[in-house]
């Protein structure tokens, strides 16, 4: 049976090679995914931005410093888990000589969504960290959903605990310390739930677009 990163590279050239809808047409690189491809952890956020089309990698501007803080707090690091967005291709519109960053639509969700599904299955994590009100919905399988009140919860999908929480982004926008504390307290929570379910973060071979030393966006 093919190991991980044997199946991680077919599927990365799968969606190198995708033209189902329109993204492709301006994006610099796809953004796989990357981290500890056997984690128990998988950390889900909606789409990248601008940063991450740049250099292929998930959660490396702002939003990914602020993110690799909280973990941090966790007592955890991107080694450890695995960091992925339900779209591959930044979703953006053009406005003058410059892109912007867009919600991406419902059909593009769809359709981009399979490859989200297939790293799970390759994957095989056992707790769901989803950063954000799309992300939740779409691991969720829900058209509408209460932040406010599934946030910090585990909620069981088939064999996957999820833990909804804020999406970093968010709280750098809009909120505070306050806010901050909540997504830390919810990674800590994922954390304490890999060792109550008799789990740990096994040391593996970090699958990503460049060494983690290169790391100073």
């Amino acid at each position: 049976m093919p190991n991980k990163k044997t199946l991680f590279d077919s599927l990365k050239n799968q969606i190198r090679n995708c033209k189902d809808c329109s993204l492709w047409e301006l994006r610099t690189n796809i953004v796989f995914g990357e981290g500890n491809p056997n984690s128990p952890l998988l950390i889900i956020g909606e789409a990248p931005g601008a940063t991450e089309d740049q250099t292929g990698r998930p959660f490396v501007g702002k939003a990914g410093k602020f993110l690799d803080q909280c973990l941090k707090e966790a007592s955890l690091d991107r080694e450890q888990v695995f960091i992925a967005n339900v779209m591959k291709c930044r979703p953006c519109i053009i406005e003058g000589k410059t892109n912007k960053n867009r919600p991406p639509t419902k059909e593009e969700t769809k359709i981009c969504s399979k490859w989200l599904k297939r790293q799970i299955e390759i994957i095989n994590p056992k707790i769901i960290l989803s950063l954000g009100a799309p992300a939740t919905k779409f691991i969720l399988n829900k058209n509408t959903i209460k932040m406010n009140e599934i946030r910090g919860t585990f909620i069981q999908s088939e064999d996957i605990f999820v833990m909804p929480s804020l999406h970093p982004s968010y709280i750098l926008t809009y909120k505070g310390e306050a806010e901050k504390q909540m997504l830390i307290s919810d990674i800590k929570a994922c954390h304490n739930k890999v060792q109550e379910l008799g789990l740990c973060f096994k040391k593996s071979e970090i699958y990503t677009e460049k060494p983690f030393d290169l790391f100073n966006i």
